[in-house]
């Protein structure tokens, strides 16, 4: 197979490059004032603006090339296909049949899926709707008023991001909870204010031998049990179970009746679709649920059928690959101006991240090229007041996602007006950015003298040439967030297809987690084992020592 990097469209982006590297967004926009009338698409509630990037009409022909040459569209049908394109672990990756209807047939090895994942979809709209109306009782025959979420990584970034975003829909439900980190100070602070009699925990773990979630339901068990409930009756009224090893949800006491599958095929960063969502479904609802679900159809059915010239995650993911690979950027931006997708750059680490975070294509060889970039943002308009300044005025090239929603969920019609400007503003300005000229202008405008100008001028100029996407929802409803989830989902597909790379296993969380096992058996019996590097002993052992 020919490497990526000695393709003839990967040789000819280069060659693009080199003539395209010192031109600014600002002669492009001249050049092409009517882009911004064209460079956009729409998939359901949102709008993705693509105008503010340094690219040609005959840079995208050219990237389109590339994943022609990659065999993207060959791709994309495999994975909608059910074929097992996670190649380390021989599995399929079939989270999009998780936002299936009755129309949808999704098949893994000839069989359909879709039967098993409706009926599961049907038993967690009973459980919501009792727990929701007030009639699961606990073990003291008391409504439960909260719901504890246990799990880590995709079984808690996915469902806490959601919950946080759609919290406007969780009227007339019970307060949902959720705990992840190993550190006590987190579960006892979950716990401090909450009444055991009335609080059900959703165990949410694939594997259900996750050392962070076994450790936090043992903690949760005990808790309760200091009620002095008997361990029968605490088991049968305030636990269920997410995981594909009904062997251990078994063994560590939950009912039949209350445990729910996860399929192998499920990523854990891909499965907040899943009854992993169970939290989601019970914080706002069944019905508001499925609507997330159909969002993320919607883009699924977009994303499998468009064309890849009209295809805006095909169109996202490849500008990523022009950056991380032509430019040399290994940053991404996330901009969410709306406070209630605040976890959603948390959220896209995990799903970016440990998906292209790989440094060997899937038959093996190490890379040649840079793969995923490094993830990170805030809301707008807290971030202006952090790390913008690097953005506008620093040495990095930061691609930028700016995110906002076009009707808000509040009737503060001033702070919408001032959040939206503000992100458009922003998004401008990096475009734009202020010459020496304009930048001296200004400063004459404030009725500085002449030295004062000249000493000013050098740190007031911003160079601009920093390319963004706008993304646009109509509001931030559960279709609308279901289509944005699913947007970067099938982005980061693209990426890693174009790179070559498994975006599906995550191998690289297993050796710190290894080795964790032994130091705790060494903190345990309060000894340094062998093995160690002699830097590692040495902060061992001061922790032994009580820090000395």
């Amino acid at each position: 197979m020919t490497a990526l990097d000695q393709l003839p469209a990967w040789k000819a982006l280069k060659t693009h490059h080199a003539s395209l590297a010192d031109r600014h967004l600002r002669s492009l926009c001249i050049e092409d004032p009517g882009r911004g009338e064209r460079w956009w698409g729409r998939v359901g509630a949102l709008r993705v603006d693509y105008a503010k990037h340094r690219a040609t009409e005959e840079t995208f022909a050219l990237l389109f090339a590339l994943a022609t040459e990659v065999g993207l569209p060959e791709q994309i049908a495999r994975l909608f296909a059910g074929e097992r394109i996670n190649t380390t672990e021989q599995r399929a990756v079939l989270h999009m049949a998780l936002r299936g209807d009755a129309r949808s047939v999704f098949r893994v090895d000839g069989e359909d899926v879709m039967p098993a994942i409706l009926a599961t979809r049907a038993r967690m709209r009973a459980v919501c709707e009792q727990i929701r109306a007030g009639n699961w009782l606990g073990a003291a025959g008391e409504a439960v008023t909260d719901v504890v979420n246990i799990g880590i990584g995709g079984s808690d970034l996915g469902p806490y991001m959601v919950c946080e975003a759609l919290a406007p829909y969780a009227a007339g439900g019970p307060r949902v909870h959720f705990v992840s980190n190993i550190d006590g100070a987190q579960i006892s602070r979950v716990l401090g204010p909450l009444d055991p009699r009335r609080t059900l925990f959703i165990v949410n773990s694939k594997t259900f031998g996750t050392l962070e979630t076994k450790v936090n339901a043992h903690t949760a068990k005990a808790w309760l049990l200091q009620t002095g409930l008997s361990e029968d009756a605490v088991m049968a009224r305030h636990f269920l179970a997410v995981s594909s090893n009904a062997a251990a949800a078994a063994a560590f006491g939950v009912l039949e009746a209350h445990r729910f599958p996860i399929w192998d095929w499920v990523g854990g960063r891909y499965s907040l679709w899943s009854a992993t969502g169970l939290a989601i479904a019970i914080a706002v609802g069944m019905d508001a649920f499925e609507s997330l679900l159909a969002g993320a159809r919607t883009m699924d059915t977009h994303f499998r059928d468009t064309p890849l010239p009209e295809n805006l995650p095909v169109r996202l993911g490849l500008l990523g690959v022009w950056y991380a690979d032509f430019f040399g950027a290994g940053n991404q931006a996330v901009l969410p101006y709306d406070d209630r997708l605040r976890s959603l750059p948390a959220y896209l680490q995990q799903a970016d991240m440990e998906s292209n975070g790989k440094r060997v294509t899937r038959d093996g060889a190490v890379v040649s090229w840079p793969t995923g970039p490094i993830v990170w943002g805030a809301p707008g308009t807290n971030g202006q007041h952090a790390f913008f300044q690097l953005m506008h005025q620093g040495t990095h090239l930061i691609p930028a996602d700016f995110i906002g929603c076009v009707r808000p969920h509040h009737a503060h019609a001033e702070h919408h007006r001032a959040l939206i400007g503000n992100l458009l503003a922003q998004s401008e300005a990096l475009m734009r950015g202020r010459t020496e000229a304009e930048t001296r202008v200004a400063l004459e405008a404030r009725g500085l003298d002449a030295a004062r100008v000249a000493a000013l001028t050098p740190h007031n100029i911003f160079p601009g040439n920093q390319p963004s996407t706008t993304i646009l929802l109509d509001a931030l409803t559960p279709d609308a967030l279901g289509a944005l989830i699913a947007l970067y989902e099938q982005r980061i597909f693209t990426q890693g297809a174009i790179w070559g790379i498994n975006s599906f296993d995550q191998w690289g969380v297993e050796l710190g987690k290894l080795m964790a096992q032994t130091v705790i058996e060494e903190l345990a019996q309060g000894q340094v084992g062998a093995g160690h590097d002699p830097w590692s002993a040495a902060l061992l052992a001061a922790c032994l020592n009580g820090g000395a």
